[in-house]
Parts: structure tokens; C-alpha cells; sequence
């Protein structure tokens, strides 16, 4: 027979799991999709967008990124500066010999090659880069009223700047942004990639994101488009150039500006995917520890309280169900049963979006369990001064 006190935390972690599918925003069902018809009429005008492309070590993605975006079908101006951020791998070397064949392009689709300036102090390096070209493109005559900030490793298809641009004029939303479908073809990447799809939903739901009356507000950093106006007015990137979870950061700021139009807008995609593979644990367990620690903006009692609040809510269940099943003692059982199922229910659709069977949502509590490891090592790589390392680069604390 359970003590009374198990009892009571698994009784709070069904509690939990009732409140998160129905006053959470609705962030498990995954319905924010860019590639839905939005039945709304083209606009009558299509304006200017240049695409900026920052790009460290990414020759292995760096022509399909290229290629993707020089066969948009948008039917506006459009170009490309890709930023080159002293790669040592011939990046720079395969998006010149792109440049050459795209600048014989009848439609304006045009691709020039930026090479970053040496990285300052206090910026990191994918910031740098992006104010590079952001800088690049200011100086023209005629500097595009819209930007596409993308990363080196995203594939779009022909459509995706036509659905994000359509989406911004229908909306009257100063920035888009577009969950990419990530790699998640095999090993451990079936169970934690569809998790971190999961988790960053649930962290900002995006039917609250885009709802201009809450003040949440996140951006997915593979895709952003934004307007150049909004962007200055928050300062620029200059303002925030320590940043790490910078997407997030500046979805903040074009939000919450004094002035201008609260609505940014964030859905998923499933036809702008990202080409970087994470078979193995050890790239997604970098991916995660380099920026969690972050998001609790350093804070030890945040810390805690996190990993507490995981143990209860995707812990408890199981060990209850189980624990019952093999003790005898059907009240636990059920009880942990009850919030297993309901864990389960609510990770399907991310597994479905991410083309994974459903049979593998009850292996929820492993992916927290990782993840929570995930973050304590987010923690301690903070305190021996490694947070934030990537691309070779260790980045400081970032800006709030």
C-alpha cells in the first residue's frame, strides 16, 4: 500500500498533465502550420526581401541551403548576401561558385558573398555575421523594407518566402518565424528530436505567441522574417549582440516595443527542414546544454525548481504505474497510469509531425529524464566558464 504522501504527488502530477492539455495554449496539438491555406487573398503588392545567410563551417549544408533559396518562386525582389564567418572547410568557395550561376538569373533572384569582419568582443558570432549583412544590404540604394534571417543548414522550398511574406501582410505582423522540421531520421534522434520540438512548444505556446494581446513572445532561429523598420526600432542587433537564445531575444523586442504592432507570428513548417543530422546523443545533448542554463537566466533556485517540477510531472507517473503494477497495489498503479497516458496523448503529434510512430510517446519520461541531464550539465559547463561554446567559439552571457 502507497503512503499517502506518494499518493498526494501523483494525484499532483495527473493534476498537471489535465491543466497542461487544456490551459496550456493547446501547444501539444502542433496546429500553428505555415503550410496551411489561410484562405486569405494574395496581396496586391509584393515587397523587397533580402535573405541573409550567416555561415561558419558549413560546407556540408551550404549548397542546398543556397540552392533552395534561389529557386523561391516569390514573386517581389529578392536576393541573397550569405555572410561567411571566416569558415575554414571551402564554404565561401561553393557559395561563390553558386553566385556565378545565380547572377545570370533573369528574375532577380541574386546571391552576393559577404566576408564577416573579424569577430569584436562581446558579440557572438552568429549576431556578428547577421549585422554584417544586415549592414551590407542598408548601404544600398534601395535597402529591401523585409529580411530573411536563415541559417546555413535550412533547406526551403520553392513557396516558404511566399507563405511567410503572405502571412506578414495578413497579419500586419512585424516578424514570422518558422519551427523548421528537424532531422529525425534515426537513433536517438526519433525520441529527442520530436522532445525538443515538444518542450519548446510547451515553454511558448505558440497560439500565445501569436496572440497580440499576451506578452509571450518566441521566435524559432532557422527562419525569421522581419521588418527592417521594426528591427531598428529596437536597436538593432548592436543591442542585443551577447545573446544566446537570440531568437527568442528578439522576438521579445519586436513584441514588446513601446510603439509599433505587437504581433509577431510562429508556426511550424514541414517543408523547410534542416539538413544537420543528430543520430547521435552527443551533438543533441551540445545543442541543449549550450543554451539551457540560459533560459533559467542563470538562476540556481530556477534550476531546482525545474528539475523538480520534470521529476513530478514525467517521472512520477511511470515509476507509480510500474512501481503498482509489480507491488500489487492498483490505486498507484492507476493513478500513475492515468498521468502516463495523458503524458503519451500529449507527445503524439509531435511525433507525427516529426514522422515518427506514435508507439514511442510512452518513452516521454526518458526523454525528460535526458533532458533534465541535459540541463544540469547546461549549469555546471556555466560555472567552469564553458557556457555557450559552439563553433569553436565559448559566447558570454547574453543579453536579457
Amino acid at each position: 500500500m502507497a503512503s499517502p504522501l506518494v499518493l498526494s504527488i501523483g494525484l499532483v502530477a495527473v493534476a498537471i498533465w489535465v491543466w497542461l492539455l487544456v490551459a496550456r495554449g493547446g501547444y501539444w496539438r502542433l496546429a500553428e502550420r505555415l503550410d496551411a491555406d489561410s484562405g486569405s487573398p494574395p496581396p496586391q503588392g509584393w515587397p523587397a526581401v533580402t535573405a541573409v545567410v550567416p555561415a561558419r563551417n558549413e560546407a556540408a549544408t551550404i549548397a542546398d541551403c543556397l540552392a533552395g533559396l534561389l529557386a523561391q518562386d516569390y514573386p517581389g525582389p529578392f536576393d541573397i548576401v550569405l555572410v561567411d564567418d571566416a569558415s575554414e572547410d571551402g564554404t565561401a568557395a561553393i557559395a561563390q561558385r553558386l553566385a556565378g550561376s545565380a547572377g545570370a538569373r533573369a528574375d532577380g533572384h541574386g546571391l552576393a558573398i559577404l566576408s564577416a569582419p573579424p569577430l569584436p568582443a562581446g558579440w557572438s558570432g552568429k549576431l556578428w555575421a547577421l549585422n554584417a549583412g544586415i549592414g551590407e544590404s542598408a548601404d544600398r540604394p534601395a535597402p529591401a523594407p523585409w529580411l530573411l534571417l536563415t541559417d546555413a543548414d535550412i533547406r526551403h522550398d520553392p513557396g516558404s518566402l511566399v507563405r511567410m511574406v503572405a502571412v506578414a501582410l495578413d497579419r500586419r505582423a512585424d516578424l514570422v518565424s518558422v519551427m523548421v522540421r528537424l532531422w529525425a531520421e534515426r537513433g536517438w534522434a526519433r525520441l529527442l528530436i520530436p522532445a525538443f520540438v515538444y518542450f519548446f512548444a510547451k515553454l511558448y505556446p505558440f497560439a500565445w505567441v501569436n496572440n497580440p494581446a499576451r506578452r509571450t513572445a518566441a521566435a524559432a532561429g532557422g527562419a525569421i522574417l522581419v521588418r527592417r523598420a521594426a528591427l531598428a526600432e529596437t536597436g538593432g542587433l548592436s543591442t542585443m549582440r551577447d545573446a544566446l537564445i537570440d531568437d527568442v531575444t528578439l522576438a521579445r523586442r519586436i513584441k514588446r516595443r513601446p510603439s509599433g504592432r505587437p504581433a509577431i507570428h510562429l508556426a511550424h513548417s514541414a517543408r523547410v527542414e534542416s539538413l544537420r543530422p543528430y543520430a547521435r546523443l552527443a551533438p543533441i545533448w551540445a545543442m541543449v546544454a549550450r543554451t539551457a542554463y540560459t533560459e533559467l537566466d542563470h538562476a540556481p533556485l530556477r534550476l531546482a525548481g525545474t528539475v523538480v517540477g520534470l521529476a513530478v510531472t514525467y517521472l512520477v507517473p511511470p515509476v507509480l504505474a510500474l512501481g503498482g503494477l509489480a507491488a500489487g497495489a492498483a490505486l498507484p498503479a492507476a493513478i500513475g497510469a492515468i498521468g502516463w497516458a495523458l503524458m503519451a496523448a500529449s507527445f503524439s503529434p509531435a511525433l507525427r509531425a516529426s514522422g515518427q510512430t506514435p508507439w514511442l510517446a510512452p518513452a516521454l519520461p526518458v526523454a525528460a529524464f535526458l533532458y533534465a541531464l541535459m540541463t544540469l550539465d547546461s549549469a555546471r559547463q556555466h560555472y567552469r566558464g564553458r557556457g555557450g561554446h559552439w563553433k569553436g567559439r565559448v559566447q558570454g552571457r547574453p543579453s536579457s
